[in-house]
């Protein structure tokens, strides 16, 4: 995450996961990760798209604008599992 953390990076974040929290009223939790992802998806090929000027230079740095996305979603699950492993008596008990 090298740029993208400001001070309303998790404020931003927040804002999806409270979206998402809310469509549970509907749909299960599975449906509702899978909507999260491919929005994910797709936002992310049109921030892609956006910084290219053809469609050729775009589809030549296909791999490596994939393997960015990759990249950095592998780290930030890797990060979250790992707070969920290490408190998950915290997060996974209900509250009284």
């Amino acid at each position: 995450m090298p740029d993208s953390v400001d001070d309303k990076f998790y404020e931003r974040a927040d804002a999806h996961i409270h979206l998402s929290n809310e469509q549970l009223g509907e749909i299960d939790r599975v449906r509702a990760s899978a909507s999260m992802m491919y929005a994910t998806a797709r936002f992310n090929a049109w921030v892609s798209a956006r910084g290219f000027g053809t469609k050729e230079e775009m589809a030549a740095s296909r791999e490596e604008t994939i393997d960015y996305f990759l990249n950095e979603y592998r780290l930030m699950l890797e990060e979250n599992f790992d707070d969920y492993v290490e408190n998950f008596a915290k997060y996974m008990t209900p509250a009284q």
